[in-house]
């Protein structure tokens, strides 16, 4: 069984299970100029592509897609393409493009979806300096065999992913995923926040500074994320588990669940939702 674990910007190109030491998750962030093309052949993963900057043009099977268009992800939602197993795709960058690509070896096949801003619910989460913005692009009710993919936004000083919470399937309901965090700042020279990934049971503890270009692999354990102050933090979240379960049940840390009592009182940051539906398209 893997350990989770942190992985620094520059020290990773492609997370596979084979080097997760898990059976689920492939990411990577493919980095594109503008008129330039990448070929992924067909094979038994689904996929889910999401622009972090730029716009991107995808063809398989016939159909073609122009989506994307964001400057950074603190200038607008994700779009997220979806493909099913045994597709092939080109993907060719329109601008200058870095396109999140997740994949998990998929049971079944879908038909594919384009998911944009007008799909997306703006979701705050939490309260106080627990407060998040989050953006759904795939939950458990969308139609895919294994693949989660889920954006968040926490401002500087603030929690995410609070209370703790961890997916093991340690008790009926509870789901079991594997999960990556891939992090970026605002600031990505200066920026930071900090990750902990425990386990009571098991006698773990990683509480560890994360950067720009960081992820972190969560195969168990309780988790959760804080944002230096001043320090704005995005982090893209892919999940897959087992098929045909399609289910985001977590279970939180018992002794922390009595923070949400405050949340009512204290109220949604103000400084929420600082993500605009649309994004500037040059």
């Amino acid at each position: 069984m893997s350990t989770p674990q942190i992985l620094r910007s520059g020290e990773w190109s492609q997370i596979t299970p084979a080097q997760a030491g898990w059976t689920y998750v492939t990411f990577e962030v493919l980095t594109l100029p503008a008129g330039s093309s990448r070929e992924l052949a067909a094979d038994g993963s689904e996929r889910a592509f999401v622009p972090l900057s730029g716009r991107a043009r995808a063809k398989a099977e016939g159909s073609e897609w122009t989506f994307g268009g964001r400057a950074s992800v603190f200038d607008g939602l994700g779009h997220c393409l979806y493909l099913p197993r045994e597709t092939a795709v080109t993907i060719t960058a329109e601008t200058d493009l870095e396109i999140a690509v997740a994949a998990a070896p998929a049971t079944q096949r879908f038909e594919p979806v384009l998911v944009t801003p007008d799909d997306i619910d703006i979701e705050l989460r939490g309260g106080g300096n627990a407060s998040r913005q989050v953006g759904s692009l795939m939950l458990p009710g969308f139609p895919a065999d294994r693949l989660h993919v889920i954006e968040v936004w926490t401002p500087g000083g603030n929690w995410s992913s609070y209370p703790p919470h961890k997916h093991e399937h340690d008790e009926d309901g509870e789901a079991s995923l594997e999960e990556t965090y891939y992090y970026r700042l605002r600031d990505p020279e200066n920026g930071w926040a900090l990750q902990r990934v425990y386990s009571p049971e098991r006698g773990f503890e990683l509480s560890e500074p994360v950067r720009d270009g960081d992820i972190t692999l969560i195969p168990w354990g309780f988790h959760t994320t804080v944002a230096a102050h001043g320090h704005d933090l995005y982090y893209l979240n892919i999940l897959a588990g087992p098929a045909p379960q399609r289910t985001l049940q977590a279970r939180e840390d018992a002794h922390l669940s009595s923070a949400r009592e405050a949340w009512q009182e204290a109220g949604i940051d103000s400084r929420l939702p600082f993500i605009p539906r649309y994004p500037a398209v040059d």
